[in-house]
């Protein structure tokens, strides 16, 4: 059971909290309905993000097997069958359709068809799209914009463009730090465990991360600086909190480019103290500033 619970990767749920970003964003976070609908929709994304996982393990089993890190996964390792592997995802994939009973009409579709969307273009990932340097880093931040556009239709509000810009920017800084982890490995060892890691090299990571690092730190505080958000949150010092962001991604620009361990960014989340401290810093702000 133990390896089931491990191979279904609950460490990458976390990703699945963006769901909740719109409803933080437009003051509705403390409504008791809307913080249950984004927490169905959170369930229903973690459901199938998990399913995708399972396909993907199974369809990296061989090169999973010679990675060093990757062979100590539940399939790799053999502490679960391909046969229980498939039933896994099945079950997953199948457990997330429910829980859109808790909307009605117009909403489930919208919500069934992101979800579904999400589905199909990582599967499609998993198998094919991964292999190509770039579309696999874009492929991964629309995902998480799909998230947040789950999140907004689950509360009735529509993003906002700075939601959605800073979360795909956001998505694309932490994708890229993360593939910049496997060019390390195929630099030092000379093993490529994914084609296009030919296609990077160290330079190019460390140029394009600080690049996208710098316009989600501007583009974070013009959007604490715009009418539109000033007006709509009713408070215009919104932008104290670019002071969290900007240490923030700092930090992670370190534990990137100095410490070469950003292969991980939900470990980065859930063990890093300084980052977890810009976090609960940026929500407190933010919370004190809009909702008291």
């Amino acid at each position: 059971m133990l390896a089931i619970i491990k191979f279904l990767r609950p460490a990458q749920w976390t990703k699945n909290l963006f769901v909740f970003l719109p409803a933080f964003f437009n003051g509705q976070i403390l409504d008791v309905p809307a913080l249950l609908s984004c927490a169905a929709v959170f369930v229903a994304f973690s459901l199938v993000a998990s399913s995708v996982y399972c396909f993907n393990d199974i369809y990296d089993l061989e090169a999973d097997k010679l990675h060093p890190v990757k062979r100590d996964r539940p399939l790799a390792s053999g502490a679960v069958s391909v046969k229980a592997a498939w039933v896994v995802a099945a079950v997953c994939f199948l457990l997330s359709m429910p829980v859109f009973v808790f909307f009605d009409g117009e909403t489930r579709k919208a919500l069934a068809a992101l979800v579904l969307s999400y589905y199909v273009m990582n599967i499609a990932y998993s198998a094919w799209l991964k292999q190509y340097a770039i579309i696999d880093v874009v492929i991964v931040s629309v995902g998480f914009v799909l998230r947040v556009w789950a999140g907004g239709v689950a509360v009735g509000i529509q993003p906002s463009e700075w939601i959605v810009i800073m979360t795909f920017l956001l998505a694309l800084f932490l994708a890229f730090a993360k593939r910049r982890d496997d060019v390390i490995l195929y630099e030092n060892t000379g093993v490529s465990h994914r084609k296009n890691t030919a296609r990077y090299n160290t330079e190019f990571m460390n140029q394009i991360i600080t690049v996208i690092a710098a316009i989600v730190m501007v583009a974070y505080i013009m959007y604490t600086l715009s009418p539109d958000v000033i007006e709509r949150l009713g408070s215009r010092y919104v932008y104290f909190t670019s002071v969290f962001v900007l240490m923030g991604i700092t930090r992670y620009l370190q534990v990137t480019i100095v410490d070469s361990k950003s292969g991980s960014p939900e470990k980065i989340l859930l063990h890093d103290r300084f980052i977890q401290y810009c976090i609960a810093g940026w929500i407190g702000t933010f919370f004190v500033i809009v909702y008291l």
